[in-house]
């Protein structure tokens, strides 16, 4: 098996040492984590994985994945190994545990939340079947024994033909959280985790016709103009949008995220909340329609090429650096939101999800739907609670209960770069 990466590059040099472009899905279990039914469990799972079972490898001035035959690692520590070293017997994935927490550590490139999400449904079954000796329905879950479908191997990215040309948009100057505070950027980031029960969020997110990342967004944009009532600059957040149906692959593991941009503008101020949830819940549409979304997927097919192009290492990390400093000037916050986790019989065995990646913006907030509650991972680059207290004055202000749980400061796993071996 070999596999020529291309969706992957950017994540590749998007990496750094002091923000790896990485995932950790950090999940608190009902009791302590069983080291050998973890073991069975993982093996089991990667066996209908194998396309996550992977080695990173150049090929001239590109890469290819070939196939992993090591077992995939897991250690009984909190902060997991190297990704892509000989600790994690170089695959870009792992598994960890500490207690009654177990972990998930994997390379954004090699997927994104939907698809870490797939693995963690499936774990989480044999886990759960053989630490409680039940038996678990597998409906939308993905077992051993399963046809592993082409759909889900190919990259749609590099199989897509006659994508539309990038849309060109001229952007007005975003307001940006880090410099309006006037706040000292800090490495890594803080995190603030925000528990709400979903039945209520939901009627509240239907009594107002919007959907949670929508929703989410847009209390976020008017905490925001609560504190900048008069800022020159524009409000905007950065919704992540799944491409897998534009791109008519929904069985795809690559990482394929987008993003809807949402602006609140001086005339959606003046309006009362359904009609703001309506003006943003139209945005996000206009901008998740396909010929949309295929032209954020050709511009980013055509950065990577233009990476490809570069003929060092070195030119392509600095090209990187500079897009990525383009990224964070272009919008005060970035939210994320794969859905309701849909974990199965398994959910019950769960007591916290939490879902931490590598961040561009200054502000992101990961959304997580698990066993009856609503998880807001609110990860900042930087110690100061000024916007989270804001975005709880909105919550509350609406009427949204949540629980606040303690600040933590965000660990990511280390991912070795492959430069580093030259």
């Amino acid at each position: 098996m070999e596999q020529r990466l291309f969706t992957e590059i950017i994540p590749l040099y998007r990496s750094r040492k002091d923000n790896p472009y990485t995932i950790r899905i950090r999940i608190r279990l009902k009791d302590a984590v069983d080291p050998v039914v973890l073991r069975r469990a993982v093996d089991t799972t990667m066996e209908r994985y194998p396309y996550f079972c992977v080695k990173l490898q150049t090929r001239g001035a590109g890469f290819i994945f070939t196939e992993n035959r090591e077992p995939v690692v897991i250690s009984n520590s909190k902060q997991g190994v190297t990704l892509n070293s000989a600790d994690s017997n170089d695959h870009l994935l792992s598994f960890s545990y500490h207690d009654d927490w177990l972990f998930m550590d994997i390379f954004h490139g090699l997927t994104d939340g939907a698809g870490a999400y797939e693995v963690i449904r499936t774990l989480l079954y044999y886990y759960c079947c053989q630490r409680y000796n039940v038996t678990l329905s597998t409906a939308g879950i993905h077992i051993v024994g399963d046809k592993i479908s082409p759909e889900e191997w190919e990259c749609p990215v590099t199989k897509a033909r006659n994508l539309p040309t990038p849309r060109r948009h001229e952007w007005t100057k975003a307001l940006l959280p880090g410099i309006a505070a006037n706040l000292q950027m800090e490495s890594p980031d803080y995190v603030y985790s925000l528990l709400l029960a979903e039945d209520d969020f939901m009627r509240f997110c239907k009594e107002n016709g919007g959907s949670p990342g929508t929703m989410v967004s847009l209390l976020l944009s008017r905490s925001l103009a609560r504190l900048y009532p008069h800022a020159a600059e524009s409000i905007r957040i950065v919704l992540c949008v799944n491409q897998r149906q534009a791109l008519h692959a929904p069985r795809a593991h690559q990482s394929l995220v987008g993003g809807a941009f949402l602006e609140y503008d001086e005339q959606l101020r003046k309006l009362p909340l359904p009609e703001q949830v309506k003006i943003y819940r139209n945005m996000v549409a206009a901008q998740a329609n396909e010929e949309t979304v295929l032209s954020g997927v050709a511009h980013m097919a055509g950065l990577t090429k233009m990476l490809l192009a570069k003929g060092t290492h070195k030119e392509r990390l600095e090209m990187m650096a500079k897009v990525d400093e383009a990224a964070n000037r272009f919008a005060a916050a970035n939210v994320s939101y794969v859905g309701k986790a849909n974990f199965g019989e398994a959910e019950k065995y769960i007591k916290e999800f939490h879902a931490w990646s590598a961040t561009v913006m200054d502000i992101t907030i990961q959304i997580s739907a698990v066993n009856g509650r609503f998880t807001l991972d609110f990860m900042q680059k930087f110690e100061s609670p000024v916007y989270l207290n804001a975005f709880l004055r909105e919550l509350a202000d609406n009427g949204i209960v949540y629980e606040l749980q303690d600040k933590q400061i965000r660990t990511l796993p280390a991912f070795r770069a492959p430069w580093q071996w030259v």
